[in-house]
C-alpha cells in the first residue's frame, strides 16, 4: 500500500528542464504541474475532514441536550439512526479520509515533491555558464537549491492544505454556532476579525525578515563550505583565525535576522493569547447570560464552549503555520532569484550533433571579453589545419586559456565565428561539441569518487580493461594499485577525496591524462598538461602523449617552451592578438617576443612579466 502511494508521482521527470519563471506563484506552479492531481486531492480531503470534525461538535451538543432532556425509556428508539450515523462517521468515515490524506501527503507528496524540484533545478543549473559559478559560492548555490525545494513544497502545501482546512473549519464552526444561537456566534465573529487583523499586521513582517534570513543563511553556509573546500590553503597560510572571523561575520549577519524574527514571534504569541482569553471569556459570559434568561438551549452553550476551547489551541497552530508559510515563501523567493536566472550559453532549437571528420579549427575575426570590461581576444583569426599540432605561447593574460574556453564554448564570443570542419560551434549542441574535444588542464580537478569513476569519466561505457589500459598509458597504473582510502577501498576503487585532495598534483594530472586517453577525441587541448609532473614522470609519459596526439588536431598551451618546441607551429599571443606565427626554428631566429622568452627561460620556464594581468 505504501509503495503504491509512493509511486503515484515520478520524482525524476525525463523532460528537459526549462528556465523557471521569476514570480513566486508562477515559480511554484512551474514545479507543481506534474503533481497537481495529488495536491487537489489533498485539498478536497482536508475540506471533508474539517466539515466532519465540525459535525462532531454538533453531535456533542446533541449529547448534552439528550442528557438533560431525553427520556431514557424511549431514547434508543428515537435516536438509533443518529447514533449509528455518528458511530460510522467517527469510526469509519473520518479515519478513512484521514488515512487517505496521510498517505497522499506523506507518501506521495512530502518526499517526491521537493525531489522533483531539486532534480529539475539541478539539471537546469548544470547548464549554467562558467560565469554563473564563478560569481557564486558552490555551497551557497547548493543551499539555495535545497531551501527552494522545501520552500516551494511548504508554501504550496500550507496554502492547499492548512489554509483550506482553516477556512472550512472556521466557516463550518460559525455556521453551526449561528444555527444554534446567533448571539453565541458574535464573539467568534469579533475574534475572527481581530485574528485576521493580527495576521495582516505580523505576517508581512515575518515574510520580509524571512527573505533576509534565507539569504543570510545561504551566505553563511557558502562561507563555511568555502573554508572547508580550500582547507589546504587555510592551513598553509595559518589562517584558521581569519576564516573564523570571516565565518563569524556571516553568522552574526544571520543572527541579526533571527532576533527580529523572534521579536515578531513574541508579539504574535502575546496578541494571540489576549485574543483567545477574550474569546473564552466572551463565550462563557454570553452563554451564562443566555442560560439565565432561558433564551439559549444547553446544546448551543456546550457547542460554543467546546469550539472556543478548540480554537484556543488551534489558533496558535494556525498562526505558526501562517508564519511558517511566509518563512517558506522567503526561502522560495531567495532560491528563485538564483535558480530562475537565464542561461548565458544556450543551444539553439535546431542544434545538431557535431561531426568531426577532419578536425580543422577556424577562429574567424573573433572578439571576446569578460563582463564587458576590456577585450581579452581582439579581432583574432587563426586556422588550425586537420591533424596540425600548434602551441600557444605568451605571457599570463595574453589570452591563451581564454581561447580554449571559447573553443569549448564555456563562454560565448562577442563577435566573429569559431568553426570546426566548417560548422559554426553555436549551431551544435554544447555536449556534442565538448564530446569531440579532449582537455587536460593545468588545474586538474577530480570528482570525490573512485579512481575508476574518474578515469571512466572520459568514456562512461568503458570496461575495466579499458580503464586500466588508459591508466597504464598515462603511467598511473602502478601508484593507483597502492592507493587505499579511509573506508578500506583499494586500487581503482579507492576514493580520491574532494577535488582529488588525497592525491599529489602529479598523480591527479596523470589520472586526468588517463581520462583523456580513454576519451580519445579527435581534437585535443593541452593546457599545461604536464605542469604538475616531475621531469622523470614527464619523460616517461612523453611518448604516450605523442601517441595520443597522433592523428589529432592539437592545441597545446605551455609556459615551459621545451614541451611545445617540437610542435608543427607556434602562435605567440599578446593582449589577445596574434603577434607571431611560425615554427620554433623560425621564431628563435628573429627578435620577437618568442625569441626573448626563449632566451629568458630558466629551466624551461618563462620568466613571467610581474606586471601581467591574470585574465585567464
Amino acid at each position: 500500500m505504501f509503495t503504491w502511494f509512493e509511486n503515484l508521482i515520478e520524482p525524476f521527470p525525463v523532460e528537459e528542464p526549462e528556465q523557471p519563471p521569476k514570480t513566486l506563484l508562477a515559480f511554484c506552479w512551474h514545479y507543481s504541474k506534474g503533481i497537481w492531481p495529488a495536491l487537489l486531492a489533498v485539498s478536497l480531503l482536508v475540506t471533508i475532514i474539517a466539515i466532519l470534525e465540525v459535525m462532531l461538535f454538533g453531535f456533542l451538543g446533541n449529547i448534552v441536550e439528550w442528557l438533560s432532556t431525553a427520556d431514557r425509556a424511549t431514547f434508543l428508539e428515537k435516536e438509533t439512526g443518529t447514533l449509528i450515523f455518528m458511530t460510522v462517521t467517527m469510526l469509519v468515515v473520518l479515519p478513512f479520509f484521514a488515512i487517505i490524506w496521510s498517505m497522499l501527503a506523506h507518501q506521495t507528496i512530502f518526499g517526491n515533491y521537493p525531489m522533483i524540484i531539486r532534480w529539475q533545478a539541478h539539471r537546469y543549473l548544470l547548464g549554467q555558464s562558467m560565469r554563473f559559478y564563478q560569481d557564486e559560492f558552490a555551497g551557497r548555490i547548493a543551499t539555495k537549491v535545497m531551501q527552494a525545494a522545501l520552500g516551494v513544497r511548504e508554501t504550496v502545501m500550507k496554502i492547499m492544505d492548512v489554509f483550506i482546512y482553516v477556512v472550512a473549519y472556521f466557516l463550518g464552526s460559525l455556521v453551526l454556532i449561528a444555527s444554534l444561537d446567533p448571539w453565541l456566534a458574535l464573539p467568534f465573529v469579533v475574534w475572527l476579525s481581530l485574528y485576521v487583523l493580527a495576521l495582516r499586521i505580523f505576517l508581512p513582517q515575518m515574510r520580509d525578515i524571512s527573505k533576509q534570513q534565507a539569504n543570510a543563511r545561504s551566505l553563511m553556509t557558502g562561507r563555511i563550505v568555502d573554508s572547508y573546500t580550500n582547507i589546504s590553503t587555510v592551513k598553509l597560510f595559518a589562517h584558521a583565525g581569519h576564516e573564523t572571523v570571516y565565518a563569524k561575520e556571516s553568522m552574526e549577519g544571520f543572527l541579526d535576522t533571527v532576533h527580529p524574527q523572534m521579536r515578531i514571534s513574541t508579539k504574535m504569541d502575546i496578541s494571540l493569547t489576549i485574543l483567545n482569553k477574550f474569546l473564552m471569556f466572551s463565550v462563557g459570559a454570553i452563554a451564562i447570560m443566555l442560560w439565565l434568561q432561558e433564551e439559549s438551549p444547553i446544546a448551543a452553550v456546550a457547542v460554543a464552549i467546546a469550539i472556543a476551547t478548540r480554537l484556543n489551541g488551534m489558533s496558535h497552530w494556525i498562526m505558526w503555520e501562517m508564519a511558517g508559510l511566509f518563512e517558506n515563501i522567503g526561502m522560495a523567493i531567495d532560491g528563485m532569484n538564483t535558480i530562475a536566472r537565464p542561461r548565458e550559453v544556450t543551444d539553439t532549437q535546431k542544434a545538431k550533433p557535431l561531426v568531426v571528420p577532419k578536425g580543422e579549427i577556424l577562429f574567424d575575426k573573433v572578439n571576446f571579453h569578460y563582463d564587458k570590461v576590456g577585450a581579452v581576444i581582439e579581432d583574432l583569426t587563426l586556422k588550425v589545419k586537420p591533424g596540425e599540432k600548434i602551441g600557444l605561447v605568451g605571457r599570463s593574460g595574453a589570452g591563451k586559456t581564454t581561447m580554449m574556453n571559447i573553443l569549448l564554448r564555456l563562454y560565448d564570443i562577442t563577435d566573429g565565428e569559431i568553426r570546426i570542419d566548417g560548422t559554426n560551434i553555436t549551431e551544435v549542441g554544447q555536449d556534442s561539441l565538448r564530446s569531440q574535444i579532449g582537455v587536460v588542464t593545468q588545474d586538474t580537478s577530480l570528482l570525490h569518487r573512485s579512481v575508476r569513476d574518474n578515469i571512466a569519466y572520459g568514456r562512461q561505457t568503458a570496461s575495466d580493461e579499458d580503464v586500466i589500459k588508459a591508466a597504464k598509458r598515462a603511467n598511473a597504473h602502478e601508484f593507483i594499485l597502492e592507493l587505499e582510502d579511509a573506508e578500506g577501498r583499494k586500487g581503482y576503487e579507492a576514493h580520491v577525496g574532494e577535488r582529488g585532495v588525497k592525491l599529489s598534483g602529479g598523480q591527479r594530472q596523470r589520472i586526468a591524462i588517463a581520462r583523456v586517453f580513454l576519451k580519445d577525441a579527435p581534437i585535443l587541448v593541452l593546457d599545461e598538461a604536464t605542469s604538475a609532473l616531475d621531469s622523470v614522470v614527464e619523460a616517461a609519459i612523453q611518448d604516450n602523449l605523442l601517441a595520443l596526439m597522433d592523428g589529432k588536431t592539437v592545441i597545446a598551451i605551455a609556459h615551459r617552451l621545451s614541451t611545445i618546441a617540437a610542435l608543427d607551429r607556434l602562435i605567440v599571443l599578446e593582449m589577445g592578438k596574434i603577434i607571431e606565427d611560425g615554427t620554433h626554428e623560425e621564431l628563435i631566429t628573429g627578435n620577437g617576443l618568442y625569441a626573448q622568452l626563449w632566451k629568458r627561460q630558466s629551466g624551461g620556464f618563462i620568466d613571467q612579466d610581474k606586471k601581467a594581468t591574470a585574465a585567464e
